[in-house]
């Protein structure tokens, strides 16, 4: 499955699928997994796509 790196919206977190007491903060990169969840809070601008080099980077095991 494919990957992305995702962090929320600045000032904001998105709880991680399948983990809601686990969140995606404006802090750090996460690796997530690319699935209809993870697109659809792309698309409605609660994650944003991280950019190379400008967020600690920080993996969850896609659960």
């Amino acid at each position: 499955m494919a990957v992305l790196k995702v962090t929320a919206a600045p000032g904001t977190r998105c709880p991680l699928e399948g983990r809601p007491r686990e969140y995606i903060n404006d802090s750090a990169a996460v690796e997530v997994p690319e699935t209809a969840y993870y697109r659809r809070l792309i698309a409605d601008g609660s994650l944003v796509k991280a950019t190379p080099g400008n967020k600690k980077e920080v993996k969850t095991d896609g659960k």
